[in-house]
């Protein structure tokens, strides 16, 4: 799904999450279904839910904290938060400086969104978050990338003519099109990126790290993730979810 950070690692506290009362949870709050602040000027959407689920069948007390997108791995090894649960997907740059839970959402297609369903990718830049697989993806397959610090940025680029599409997960860009009123539309074309989106640990953390991998478990042995993921507020009915895979080893 979302989001491929390539940036140095910094040094990580000495000090174990579990040391502290409260597991402090990080998020992006900008990209939903998956996060995002609600009028109430709170953390929101799927990952909110499932976060506060998470926590209580670990036994854990978590607040919530929201970070921009491309410096959220290195606060995260600063300590400014515990974990980061904010739509990113599991790849091996990522793993070479964090450690991951198993994954609570499998991975899903990236789409395109543009003004018109026969435009030429290859006739203009595709624009893409900063620090995400998307990003990563056009430039390794000869498109040219322009690149913004939020989603929106990136939609904005296409309406304004900077770009001649955006990708990104096609859970974030559908609701896109649908409000759009048939200003931009989703092109049939899509990608397969990533390898599932999981939660970002330090790699200081593994104990709060196993007994979040224990939770997620608990969930998709149970049926409770998918009920989740089904959600028509989330990702629908006709969404990818874990099925009978996730009951392997229940």
């Amino acid at each position: 799904m979302k989001k491929l950070l390539l940036t140095a690692a910094v040094l990580t506290l000495g000090t174990s999450a579990l040391a502290q009362d409260v597991v402090r949870m990080g998020t992006e709050g900008a990209y939903p279904p998956y996060n995002f602040i609600n009028d109430a000027g709170e953390v929101a959407g799927f990952e909110r839910e499932l976060g506060d689920e998470l926590c209580k069948r670990a036994g854990l007390t978590c607040t919530w904290a929201t970070n921009d997108w491309d410096s959220i791995i290195p606060n995260l090894q600063s300590g400014n938060y515990d974990l980061i649960i904010a739509g990113m997907s599991v790849t091996d740059e990522r793993k070479a400086v964090i450690d991951f839970s198993e994954p609570y959402l499998p991975n899903s297609p990236s789409a395109y969104l543009a003004l018109t369903p026969d435009v030429d990718l290859t006739s203009g830049p595709i624009a893409a978050q900063t620090g995400t697989i998307q990003a990563a993806f056009v430039a390794e397959n000869g498109m040219q990338v322009v690149e913004y610090a939020t989603p929106e940025e990136t939609v904005a680029a296409v309406k304004n003519g900077e770009a001649v599409a955006v990708l990104a997960d096609k859970d974030y860009l559908a609701p896109v099109a649908a409000e759009s009123g048939g200003e931009l539309v989703l092109l049939e074309k899509e990608e397969s990126i990533g390898g599932g989106i999981g939660i970002g640990f330090r790699k200081s953390d593994g104990e709060l790290r196993g007994k979040f991998d224990a939770a997620i478990k608990s969930m998709k042995c149970d049926g409770t993730l998918d009920a989740m993921i089904l959600k028509p507020e989330y990702f629908g009915p006709e969404s990818i979810h874990w099925g009978e895979e996730g009951k392997q080893g229940c």
